[in-house]
């Protein structure tokens, strides 16, 4: 991992889980229609299995999160915000997080891998379209 983000784990990891905990609750609450209900539902769901659940689950996938940015870390050109650079090449960065997620949801309490696996199949967008956030926090801490 390159050095910048392994200083997250280091220095900054709270804040970090912190902001990244925002993106998600924001992401969540920018859902509309019928899908977003479902999203909604579900992460409601999960909160009420296990309360404080995005943070812990966040903290504890962050070292494999950020393994899985940093070649998307290492590779940003100059000038260039780490979230456009995520939303550039959206297809890779969303499915390096979500191999991170997936397998976390193959050990997790059926409870909860009953509510990742009814949204996993629209994952991918609901990642691609959190890109821009995450890539913002994450360079929050990095720069």
């Amino acid at each position: 991992m390159s050095d910048s983000l392994q200083s997250l784990l280091d220095n900054d990891r709270p804040a970090v889980v912190a902001d990244l905990v925002e993106v998600i609750d924001a992401e969540v609450s920018d859902q509309k229609g019928l899908g977003g209900a479902a999203v909604k539902t579900a992460y409601a769901a999960a909160q009420k299995v296990k309360p404080g659940i995005t943070a812990s689950a966040t903290d504890k996938m962050l070292p494999d999160f950020l393994s899985a940015l940093a070649p998307l870390w290492d590779s940003k050109p100059a000038g260039v915000a780490f979230g456009d650079h995520l939303v550039a090449n959206g297809d890779t960065a969303s499915e390096a997080l979500l191999t991170v997620t997936d397998d976390q949801a193959a050990t997790a309490k059926p409870s909860l891998a009953k509510a990742y696996n009814s949204l996993r199949g629209k994952a991918k967008g609901y990642v691609i379209a959190a890109l821009p956030r995450v890539g913002a926090a994450i360079e929050k801490h990095a720069g």
